[in-house]
């Protein structure tokens, strides 16, 4: 997970105040441990496990760094920041994908000069680009591999930004989802929602259900605080079509942070603005269930086992978990206020 260390408040550049690491979590002894921490510097966002017990990192929008940590603390930290060791013009928007044999690590990226966004390939070994391919649009931000590893699923934030990331007020926006074919870096097909200010940010596929779906969690920009208050917050697509459920979801500010499978083909969202996590199932498509009451709640994920699925929460106070009609929470292991994703590293 990647957190801001202490109570007091920091810059998201300030270079003591930011770590990333490996947490253990015992629930039946109701304990907490790091197994491995690592400062870095400045706020990292995405978080994507090696498929070792490690993970790679990235710093959130403009950002320029990345970094494999190893799950062995006896093994030191890789490191590349882009502009220094590659003299890229770009810089890192905040989530990487890797590949499923680890050979490939994909980031999305942006022009430094244009605000142009961009997908590039890495060797997931050394972490240096090896391809880069510029998409229609602006704010490229997570990614995720469509059915085959073939094509990559771009979420295109289509927010127009300044050189410190900050949204540029009065510009049109033009989010989208965009499928990219991974040998030539052709952009092959293109979906939109017809309210541009709903912004398309991070996604997941469904698990176990009867179709399978991408659940996108958006982030309404409009100017009136009353659209804001009430717009959608998940957009669904079945492979084809990029539509709105229709559930309501009023008082949640529009916005959440973030998106994971739940059972049986439904999908958690985290309302971080008016601490909520709540749950949307493709049979119930016309409701949002609230799952659990959690203050500054975003960072979530889910596993699958003998029990069936189960869900993580992060918060501002702790960490909670909900699986087969149970709940648990545990404090942090010291005074932290998380970042807004977690990886899961089974």
């Amino acid at each position: 997970m990647a957190w801001r260390a202490g109570a007091a408040p920091a810059e998201d550049s300030d270079p003591k105040a930011h770590r990333i690491g490996l947490l253990q979590v015992d629930w039946s002894q109701r304990r907490s441990t790091w197994s491995r921490v690592q400062p870095v510097p400045n706020r990292a966002h995405g978080l994507t496990p090696d498929g070792r017990g490690g993970l790679y990192a990235v710093a959130a929008r403009p950002g320029d760094w990345l970094v494999h940590l190893p799950a062995d603390a006896a093994q030191a930290p890789r490191w590349l920041h882009p502009g220094r060791d590659e003299a890229s013009t770009r810089t890192l928007n905040g989530h990487l994908l890797l590949s499923s044999d680890g050979r490939w690590l994909y980031s999305s990226e942006t022009g430094r000069d244009d605000g142009s966004a961009w997908v590039v390939r890495r060797d997931a070994q050394t972490l240096r680009a090896v391809a880069a391919w510029q998409l229609p649009g602006v704010d490229a931000h997570q990614m995720l591999f469509d059915a085959d590893e073939r094509h990559v699923l771009v979420a295109l934030g289509g927010i127009p930004r300044d050189e410190r990331g900050r949204r540029v007020p009065h510009k049109r926006l033009a989010p989208a989802l965009l499928r990219l074919d991974t040998d030539s870096g052709t952009v092959q097909q293109r979906w939109a929602l017809e309210d541009p200010r709903l912004s398309v940010r991070h996604m997941a596929w469904s698990v176990d259900g009867d179709q399978r779906l991408l659940g996108i969690a958006l982030q309404a920009q409009h100017d009136e605080r009353q659209e804001r208050r009430n717009a959608p917050m998940i957009a669904v697509w079945d492979g084809s079509t990029l539509t709105l459920p229709p559930c309501p979801a009023i008082d949640h500010q529009g916005y959440a942070g973030d998106i994971c499978a739940g059972p049986g083909g439904s999908f958690l969202l985290s309302a971080q603005r008016s601490g909520n996590a709540l749950l949307w199932h493709p049979d119930a498509p016309d409701g949002l269930i609230p799952l659990g009451e959690l203050k500054e709640v975003c960072a979530l994920g889910s596993w699958r086992d003998a029990r069936g699925m189960g869900m993580l929460m992060g918060a501002g106070r702790g960490l909670a978990r909900w699986q087969a009609g149970e709940a648990q929470m545990l404090p942090w292991p010291e005074m932290l206020a998380p970042d807004n994703h977690l990886a899961l590293l089974l």
